[in-house]
């Protein structure tokens, strides 16, 4: 059974919760038919992905030597998410997907440890893992800010945070909030950019939410403007690549 988030109480709330349910279950639908179109396939996504988890394990590496004994986690581990190619002796993913990723993915899930858990209420104490994964998945959640303050709780001094988010131009926030309003108020239009994600977060605002925290930060990209320059020149219309 997945794990998805609690309700809340009040109307407000309570709309955002829902917003953050339906965003698993069309996620759990998209995966679904992944799985089905993989059949027979999924070393090849194995590999794949084993083959990026170590791009990403040499990144770190080269900041601080990683060791086999090194505790990872992943929050929002996912179908294929880091953690299964990372390597090390203890490497655990949470997501709120875990019970049906295993199911559809054995060959890729088997290399980690995995449990239905959300990224706002992790269940691990504080300073519980040398490195700490988080891959383009907060903007999914229902309260996305609080995963950041607790992948730092539960990193140890000293230890290693690789995360990615996507960013969007505050208009795009501004119609996510659109979006769920129009949807909560009972007109049942979902446009697949608002309704896969819970908010469209701007580069000022996650740059703040991780100045808050005890971090020291060692390299820090955007690919913004590249990204734009390139939707520019092919006239993409898909508000997921702004």
């Amino acid at each position: 059974m997945s794990k998805t988030p609690k309700p809340a109480t009040n109307w407000i709330t309570r709309k955002h919760h829902d917003r953050a349910k339906r965003a698993l279950e069309r996620q759990l639908d998209y995966q679904e038919h992944k799985a089905a179109g993989l059949a027979g396939a999924e070393d090849d996504l194995a590999r794949t992905n084993f083959l990026r988890a170590q791009m990403i394990r040499a990144r770190l590496d080269a900041i601080k030597k990683i060791s086999p004994s090194d505790k990872v986690l992943e929050v929002g581990s996912g179908s294929h998410g880091l953690v299964f190619g990372f390597g090390g002796n203890f490497g655990v993913g949470i997501d709120p997907l875990a019970v049906d990723y295993h199911r559809l993915f054995p060959r890729v899930q088997a290399s980690a440890v995995t449990a239905a858990a959300l990224g706002e209420e992790l269940p691990f104490a504080d300073a519980s893992f040398e490195i700490v994964l988080s891959d383009n998945v907060i903007d999914h959640a229902e309260r996305p800010l609080e995963i950041v303050g607790e992948i730092c709780r539960v990193l140890k001094p000293g230890g290693l945070l690789f995360f990615t988010v996507n960013i969007h131009h505050p208009l795009y926030n501004l119609a996510s909030r659109a979006h769920g309003a129009w949807n909560a108020a009972g007109l049942r239009l979902e446009l697949s950019a608002f309704a896969d994600h819970t908010v469209h977060l701007t580069e000022k605002r996650i740059r703040g939410e991780f100045a808050r925290q005890p971090l020291e930060i060692i390299s820090q990209t955007t690919t913004s403007a590249e990204t734009r320059a390139a939707q520019r020149a092919s006239r993409a219309m898909d508000p997921d690549s702004i």
